[in-house]
């Protein structure tokens, strides 16, 4: 076994396909073939079936991953100690994506590395991207994106949105609990507000006043009180254990979320140990 051979395993995991691996690796699609042909035959086992999803892992696979994952993490920060680069991240996210993942993994960087410089900024998707550009962050997790030509997008999954407000306590339809209804947003240009004014106008409803309020906790706390309704990330509904929350109709209810770099831009030993560890993937 050798490391190309265990990134190439993990990358057909993660992105259940051999051709998107193929790619994120710079490798030919016969040369991924090989390399996971070797590693079944090196462990006499399958551990890849071909489903309607893609390229699944079996049960063994899934136990092999499980261990790849943690032997590339390894070599990452066994990469980081030899390096002379400083020690630093300088990332963004948008406030409703900075949760627990994000911390944890932050946490386990500061326990390895004392001397670790951290720039951490929040905002819009679209001030994210600004800020890239300007070069005051290197790194950025967004959900949804702006196709910039100088930037690089790396998809790291979808986020499912709800909708939240206490009107969605008392069983109501849809239509009933959003029609009028005041909106608590973070933002005017955020995506969020951007997906409530597709959502009225494909139901046809009207709707109430619009309050920024621009901390996640606030906009938490006035929707809790029914002074208005929201949409957020269900992970973040889940954390904070609200129960008054509906689901989005299907066309509105996932969002890609995204790891944002400048284009051409190589991710330190650092950043790459903070990316697989932060469990965004």
């Amino acid at each position: 076994m050798d490391i190309d051979n265990m990134k190439a395993f993990v990358s057909v995991a993660e992105l259940k396909s051999l051709s998107a691996a193929a790619v994120k690796l710079n490798h030919l699609q016969s040369n991924m073939t090989a390399k996971i042909k070797k590693i079944e035959a090196h462990y006499g086992q399958q551990l890849f079936i071909r489903s309607a999803k893609g390229m699944e892992l079996t049960s063994e696979g899934r136990k092999l991953y499980r261990q790849y994952k943690k032997m590339l993490v390894l070599w990452e920060e066994t990469e980081l100690d030899m390096s002379y680069r400083e020690i630093k991240l300088r990332i963004g996210t948008m406030q409703s994506v900075f949760g627990k993942e994000l911390t944890d993994a932050l946490t386990r960087l500061y326990e390895n590395h004392a001397d670790l410089s951290v720039t951490l900024k929040t905002g819009t998707t679209q001030s994210m991207e600004h800020e890239l550009l300007q070069g005051n962050i290197d790194l950025a997790f967004t959900i949804g994106r702006t196709d910039s030509p100088q930037l690089s997008y790396k998809k790291l999954g979808t986020e499912e949105m709800v909708l939240i407000g206490k009107k969605f306590a008392g069983g109501q339809s849809l239509e009933c609990a959003l029609h009028g209804e005041n909106w608590i947003i973070l933002t005017r240009d955020c995506l969020y507000a951007a997906i409530l004014e597709r959502l009225y106008a494909e139901l046809g409803l009207e709707k109430g006043e619009s309050t920024e309020v621009g901390i996640l906790d606030t906009l938490l706390q006035l929707t809790s009180l029914g002074m208005g309704i929201s949409l957020i990330s269900k992970n973040i509904v889940m954390q904070h254990g609200f129960s008054a929350f509906a689901q989005l109709p299907e066309p509105f209810r996932y969002v890609d979320k995204y790891l944002v770099t400048r284009a051409g831009y190589e991710m330190s030993p650092l950043e790459k140990s903070f990316v697989e560890t932060s469990h965004f993937l």
